[in-house]
């Protein structure tokens, strides 16, 4: 019986050895995970101030007041580009209308030189006889041209 005790005691022993061995693997399992997580605080740590190095060479290398000239310098010259175009493009529009209206111009003068050289030789004695249906064509092609300017100038006021 006495073996027994020994033998019970032993166990008890060897239990609370397993269990204290169990502890302890939890503990190193615990300090694993620590050290691992200490690792990747260190290689992030080492990552952000790589990063924070670059950052610094590349705000270095911009050198912000000198863009913020180049950039203000170039918005100038797309507004002047932006003008000029358009000053251009005014200057082709009132060419064009002024050789459009040149050409009207010319018409109307010519129209109103015919009319006057028809009265003028409709007043002047005629040297030869001409039969009248002659004479009176041109003073009716003239009549048909007053009437289809007169009816472009009311379509012109209409616009």
């Amino acid at each position: 019986m006495v073996t027994c005790k020994v033998l019970a005691k032993e166990i008890i022993h060897s239990r609370k050895a397993i269990g204290r061995l169990y502890v302890n693997k939890a503990q190193m399992m615990s300090i694993g995970n620590a050290l691992a997580e200490q690792l990747a605080m260190v290689r992030v740590s080492g990552s952000l101030q790589r990063s924070g190095e670059v950052m610094k060479l590349v705000n270095d290398s911009l050198k912000l007041p000198e863009m913020q000239k180049t950039m203000y310098e170039m918005s100038k010259e797309m507004a002047k580009a932006g003008l000029i175009e358009e000053m251009m493009n005014d200057a082709l529009d009132s060419a064009l209308d002024a050789e459009e209206m040149e050409e009207e111009t010319e018409a109307q003068v010519e129209k109103v030189l015919l009319e006057v050289a028809g009265e003028t030789i409709a007043a002047m004695p005629a040297t030869k006889a001409r039969p009248a249906s002659a004479a009176a064509a041109p003073i009716e092609e003239l009549a048909d041209d007053d009437s289809e300017l007169r009816e472009r100038l009311n379509a012109m006021r209409t616009i």
